[in-house]
């Protein structure tokens, strides 16, 4: 929905979507009801994720055209897309397979390109659309500075493909898109000055390079080309991951001239140590030990970030400690889970920031540990994401 020149919405990684039909059945089952009570009068934004499997067959017989046919008839528009998990994100392990396939890979690419054509067919005349997607890679599969460096390059070559995609269909459509970098804990890009690094040594020399040659005489300053279409998306959570503020992070990105293309509104675990409540924090933090996804753990000390890749070994070794925050996605309108916090505090100070600063037209809930979280957390799927939405409505 459109909210004081947002796009607001949630990620419907959320429902089961292992193919196109499971995908569009989920969007059939939620969207109108949850349409109905956020925004019955006007039309309802949608963060669209797509499997490439079910991107795929979203390309057969007359899928598209029903699905774009459908949106018009329930008054939805997709202006953005989950492009991050390539293959099935419910009911298996997901753990470091995220990832996979990462931007070293051709598989990458074609999925990627893909979803911008579809979302060009989608998207309304006038709307900004972008696709938010992996950091690259994941940094422990690059166990050498070398395979890192040559992780960053491949990376930022097929990157430069993407950048010609869209420079050609913005030609053709006249509508505008961008891929947007998603940051989180051990991907190779991190943080703040890891996108800076990134964009600065290897996306905008190496992309020049390639788009050099295939503009040819025309005059296009090839820095303000790249930073167009490549942007970062700011996963609040991911970013209090990182222990920056947003009054740090985002003025940072401007004055590098790196745009927001997305900014998603989640929520990390956050455990504060107490030594009166110690073994009730650890039995607390234990239940939301779960085998699906990566919950990385992260620690500040002095002024370094030290990242654990995985819960389970904070778990075991129960080290003492001041602070800790969990990749967990947990909901947004929670601020306490029993003995345990959430960086609810991260999203109201982003949302102060963009009161006085527009860095983005677009907003997207993206809570998706429903299934994986303690019973007692668990409700209604709608009635969970409607809660959500009306709770970040309310102080926007």
């Amino acid at each position: 929905m459109r909210l004081n020149n947002f796009h607001l919405t949630y990620c419907t990684n959320i429902h089961p979507g292992a193919n196109w039909t499971s995908t569009f059945q989920s969007l059939k089952d939620y969207v109108p009801g949850i349409k109905e009570e956020i925004s019955s009068k006007k039309p309802f934004g949608l963060g669209l994720r797509l499997s490439n499997k079910a991107s795929e067959e979203l390309n057969t017989k007359s899928n598209l055209q029903e699905l774009k046919q459908w949106l018009q008839d329930q008054e939805v528009y997709v202006f953005t897309m989950n492009g991050f998990p390539y293959g099935n994100f419910h009911d298996e392990r997901v753990k470091d397979q995220v990832h996979a396939p990462d931007w070293t890979t051709s598989d990458r690419l074609k999925y990627t390109k893909r979803l911008f054509d579809q979302l060009a067919y989608l998207l309304p005349e006038g709307v900004e659309g972008g696709i938010s997607t992996s950091p690259i890679s994941y940094k422990y599969w690059h166990p050498t500075e070398r395979s890192k460096e040559e992780a960053f390059e491949k990376g930022a070559k097929n990157l430069a493909e993407v950048v010609w995609h869209l420079y050609q269909l913005e030609e053709t459509t006249a509508k505008y898109m961008h891929l947007d970098i998603e940051p989180e804990p051990d991907g190779l890009i991190e943080n703040s000055d890891e996108v800076l690094m990134f964009f600065e040594r290897y996306l905008v020399p190496l992309a020049s390079d390639i788009l050099a040659d295939r503009l040819g005489a025309k005059k296009i300053d090839l820095e303000n080309l790249i930073k167009r279409y490549i942007t970062v998306c700011y996963d609040i959570c991911h970013f209090s991951l990182a222990y920056e503020e947003p009054s740090y992070t985002l003025p940072k990105f401007e004055n590098a001239g790196i745009k927001v293309g997305k900014i998603q509104v989640s929520a990390a675990l956050k455990i504060v140590y107490t030594e009166e409540n110690e073994h009730q924090i650890w039995e607390s933090l234990a239940r939301f030990n779960e085998p699906t996804y990566l919950h990385q753990v992260t620690e500040k000390k002095g002024d370094v970030v030290v990242t654990y890749n995985d819960l389970p070994i904070v778990l075991e070794q129960k080290q003492p400690f001041k602070e800790l925050r969990a990749h967990f996605h947990v909901p947004i309108f929670l601020e306490q889970f029993g003995q345990l916090y959430a960086t609810q505090d991260h999203i109201l100070k982003v949302i102060d920031y963009l009161k006085k600063y527009q860095v983005s037209e677009h907003l997207e809930v993206e809570t998706y540990t429903w299934d994986v979280l303690p019973e007692e957390l668990k409700k209604d799927l709608s009635t969970s994401i409607i809660r959500e939405l009306k709770w970040l409505i309310d102080r926007l």
